[in-house]
C-alpha cells in the first residue's frame, strides 16, 4: 500500500469521536534536523543482509523509495558492482537467507480474507538468484472447500533445516508436524516423518537427524513438558526431563555437542537466572554447567554448521554473545577497536538476588558479526545502537573491512537522544531496570516533556539498540524524555522480576511505571505537568490503566492495540495449557470495565486486522468514555495488523503524526 491512500484513509478515520481541542503546545527549543515521521518509517535502505555458505555471494533487502523493497545479490569479490535484482509485484518481501549458494530462502507476507477469517499470512518460497523461478517451500494441493481455503491460506511451512552438507535439499516442517525432504530445485519433497498431536517442536543436529522432540503430557491432572531425545546407541527415543507448566521452569534442548551422547540443556536450575548445562544422554543427568552468567539470563547456544561449539548467547541490556570459538572472539575485539565501539562500566544491582555487581554497556553502538562463509573467509558484520539503525561491513580473511552500506543513511545521530541503561527502586524495594532516552542537546537540561512507553507482551522486554517503529527517537528528537521501564512481569532478566508480576496487572506492575515516573521527577528529568503515558498492546492495556488510576501523575494516554485483561483470561483459559501455564497468572484491574472513570483525556488507535487483540476491546473502552461523556480521540488503520510485521510505513508514519498531534493539541491545556 502506498503512502498517500493509507494517510488518507487513516486521516479520515482520526475525525472519529469526542476530540478534546484545546490550544497550541508550550513553546519550547526545537530541532531543525529532527527526522520527520517518513525518515523514521520508511523502509531502510539495505537490511537483513546474509552471505552464501561458500561466502561469494551477499543477499539484502533494499529499498530506494521507503515503501517497497526488493532483494538484491551482489558478488563478494566485486562488491563494489550493482547488484542483482529480484522484485515481486504481488509479495511483500520480509525476509532473506540463503539455503544453498545459489538458492534463496524468502519469507513473503500478503493480506488473506477467506469468509469471516482475515489478517495477514506469511509465506516461505524458494527461488534463484535471479528471481526469475519462484516455488513454493512444499507443494500446494488444490483446496476443495471453504475450510480447506482456509487452512491452506494460513499454512505456513518453516524451514527445519537447511542441510548445508545436502547440495540440494532442506528440511521443511508444515502446520501438522509433518517433516518433508524438499528438493529446492526441482520443488518436490517427500514426507520422512508424520507429525502427531502428542509430539512437537522437532530438533536437528548438524547432520541433519532429528534427534530431540517434546512432549506435552499430564500426571495426576497437572501438564509437563516432556523432553524426549534419541538415544545414541539404540536409535530409539526416550522420555528424559520434565518441566511443569505450573513452574513456568521449561528446560530445553539449547543444541548437540560433537559428543553423540552430550546435549546442551537450557533452564533455571536452583537459583534466579537460566544457564547452560551439558547433559549425559545415557545416564539421564545433568553434568556441569556449559554456561552460566552471574546476573543475566543465558540464551542460547552457537554453533557451526559442523556442529562445533562457538559460544553462547546471554540476555543483557543489548542481548551479547560469549564468544568461545577464539578467532570469532578476537574478530569481535578487533571489529571493536576498528570501528571505535567502547564499552562503558556500570554500577548493576541485580533484580533477582540484591546482587551489587560490575557490567560493562556499549557506550553508544556495539558491533556484531552477522554471518560468515564455512571457511568463515568472509563475514558480515553490523554496527548499531539506540541512535544507530545500522551500517553494514564485509571483512574478508586479509582484514579488509568494507562498509555494504547503511540502513537509514539520511538520519543524522546528532539529532537524536542518548539511550542509557538505568535502574531504579520500585515502592516495595525492587529494582527495575529500564532504558532512558533524553534529548538533544539542543533541548538543554531538563525537565523535559516525558514519555513513560511500556512494553507489549507483558512476558517481554526491551533490549538497548534502535527502535524499529520509530517511537523512541521520534519524541527524543522533538525534546521528549522517554523511559522503557522493564516493570514486574518482564521476561528476561530473571525469574523474580518475571513471576513478580504474577496476578498484578495493573496494580504492582502498574505502579513500577509510575514509580519510574517519579523517580524521573525527582531527577528533574521528568517535567511533573508534561508527563504522560504511551504504549502498545500490553503497553496500551498500562496506558488506559494509567488513565483510570487515581494518582494525578499524567497527563494524558495513548493506547495502541490495548487489550482487555477479561479476554486475556478468556484467551487462557481456553486451552488445557493456558490454564495452567498463563492463567493462573493473568489478574488485576480491568480497565476496560472502568473506561467510565477515565480522568485524563486518552486517544486509542487500532488495526482492523488485529488477530492477536481484538478491536472491540478499543470499542468497549471508548463506549465506556462516551457513556461518561469524557475526552478521547480514535483511529482505527485499515489493513493494519498487530505486530511490526503486519505494518506498512504508511501505517507507522499515521502513528507517529496521530499521537504527536494529541499530544500537543488535545493532551492537557496548553498542550505538552
Amino acid at each position: 500500500m502506498k503512502s498517500k491512500s493509507s494517510v488518507a484513509l487513516s486521516a479520515a478515520a482520526a475525525v472519529l469521536g469526542m476530540c478534546m481541542v484545546v490550544g497550541g503546545a508550550e513553546a519550547r527549543a526545537s530541532n531543525p534536523g529532527a527526522p520527520s515521521a517518513r525518515e523514521l518509517t520508511r523502509l531502510p535502505g539495505l537490511s537483513d543482509v546474509v552471505i552464501s555458505p561458500d561466502g561469494k555471494r551477499i543477499a539484502a533487502l533494499i529499498s530506494a523509495d521507503g515503501d517497497e523493497q526488493l532483494i538484491g545479490v551482489w558478488e563478494t569479490d566485486h562488491i563494489d558492482r550493482p547488484p542483482n535484482l529480484l522484485s515481486s509485484k504481488h509479495m511483500v518481501f520480509k525476509s532473506v537467507s540463503f539455503i544453498k549458494n545459489d538458492r534463496l530462502a524468502v519469507v513473503v507476507q500478503q493480506l488473506y480474507t477467506v469468509g469471516n477469517h482475515k489478517g495477514h499470512l506469511g509465506k516461505l518460497f524458494i527461488t534463484d538468484l535471479k528471481g526469475e523461478k519462484w516455488i513454493p517451500a512444499l507443494p500446494e494441493s488444490r483446496s476443495r472447500s471453504e475450510a480447506e481455503d482456509f487452512e491452506k491460506a494460513t499454512n505456513n511451512p518453516q524451514i527445519l533445516d537447511s542441510l548445508p552438507h545436502d547440495p540440494r535439499r532442506i528440511l521443511v516442517v508444515d502446520d501438522n508436524g509433518d517433516v518433508y525432504r524438499a528438493d529446492v530445485y526441482s520443488g518436490t519433497a517427500e514426507r520422512i516423518e508424520r507429525g502427531s498431536e502428542r509430539f512437537g517442536d522437532l530438533q536437528t543436529d548438524a547432520k541433519g537427524e532429528i534427534r530431540a522432540k517434546s512432549e506435552i503430557d499430564f500426571e495426576d491432572g497437572k501438564a509437563f513438558y516432556a523432553q524426549w531425545i534419541k538415544n545414541p546407541a539404540t536409535g530409539q527415543f526416550e522420555q528424559h526431563f520434565r518441566s511443569f507448566l505450573k513452574d513456568r521452569n521449561i528446560f530445553t534442548i539449547a543444541g548437540f555437542s560433537p559428543d553423540p551422547n552430550i546435549v546442551y540443556v537450557q533452564g533455571v536450575r536452583g537459583g534466579d537466572k537460566a544457564g547452560i548445562y551439558e547433559y549425559d544422554i545415557r545416564s539421564k543427568a545433568f553434568l556441569e554447567p556449559a554456561f552460566e552468567h552471574k546476573v543475566f539470563d543465558s540464551a542460547g547456544v552457537i554453533e557451526d554448521s559442523d556442529g562445533a561449539l562457538l559460544g553462547f548467547r546471554y540476555n543483557d541490556a543489548a542481548g551479547s554473545i560469549y564468544w568461545t570459538d577464539p578467532q570469532l572472539a578476537g574478530m569481535t575485539k578487533g571489529l571493536r577497536g576498528a570501528l571505535n565501539v567502547k564499552l562503558a562500566p556500570m554500577d548493576w544491582i541485580d533484580p533477582g538476588t540484591g546482587q551489587k555487581v560490575k557490567i560493562n554497556v556499549a557506550d553508544g553502538s556495539d558491533v556484531a558479526v552477522e554471518a560468515w562463509s564455512q571457511n568463515r573467509d568472509y563475514a558480515v558484520v553490523m554496527k548499531s545502537g539506540p541512535k544507530d539503525p545500522g551500517e553494514y561491513y564485509l571483512l574478508t580473511k586479509d582484514g579488509k573491512l568494507s562498509l555494504l552500506g547503511k540502513a537509514r543513511p539520511w538520519i543524522k545521530a546528532e539529532t537524536l537522544g542518548d539511550t542509557r541503561l538505568v535502574q531504579y527502586a520500585a515502592r516495595d524495594g525492587l529494582m527495575i531496570p529500564a532504558f532512558l532516552t533524553t534529548p538533544p542537546a539542543v533541548f538543554g537540561k531538563g525537565p523535559f516533556p516525558t514519555i513513560v512507553m511500556p512494553h507489549g507482551g507483558p512476558w517481554a522486554r526491551d533490549h538497548l539498540g534502535w527502535d524499529v517503529a520509530g517511537w523512541v527517537q521520534y519524541f527524543a528528537s522533538r525534546g521528549y524524555a522517554v523511559l522503557q521501564p522493564q516493570f514486574r512481569g518482564s521476561e528476561g532478566w530473571g525469574r523474580k522480576l518475571w513471576t513478580a508480576g504474577d496476578n498484578e496487572w495493573g496494580q504492582k506492575m502498574q505502579d513500577d511505571k509510575d514509580d519510574g515516573a517519579r523517580w524521573l521527577m525527582d531527577q528533574k528529568i521528568a517535567d511533573p505537568n508534561r508527563t504522560v503515558m504511551f504504549g502498545y498492546s500490553y503497553g496500551g492495556y498500562s496506558a488506559l490503566a494509567a488513565a483510570i488510576r487515581p494518582n494525578g501523575l499524567y497527563q494524558c494516554a495513548v493506547s495502541g492495540a490495548g487489550g482487555s485483561l477479561a479476554d486475556m483470561k478468556k484467551v487462557t483459559a481456553e486451552s488445557r495449557l493456558g490454564r495452567e501455564y498463563q492463567r493462573p497468572f493473568v489478574g488485576g484491574l480491568d480497565a476496560i470495565q472502568k473506561a467510565g472513570e477515565a480522568k485524563i483525556p486518552v486517544f486509542l488507535y487500532h488495526g482492523d486486522r488485529d488477530t492477536n487483540v481484538d478491536i472491540k476491546d478499543s470499542r468497549r473502552f471508548i463506549a465506556g468514555l462516551k457513556a461518561a461523556n469524557k475526552p478521547y480521540k480514535w483511529l482505527e488503520i485499515k489493513d493494519m495488523g498487530h505486530g511490526y510485521v503486519t505494518m506498512t510505513p504508511a501505517m507507522m508514519e499515521t502513528q507517529l503524526v496521530e499521537i504527536e498531534k494529541f499530544f500537543q493539541n488535545e493532551c492537557k491545556p496548553g498542550g505538552l
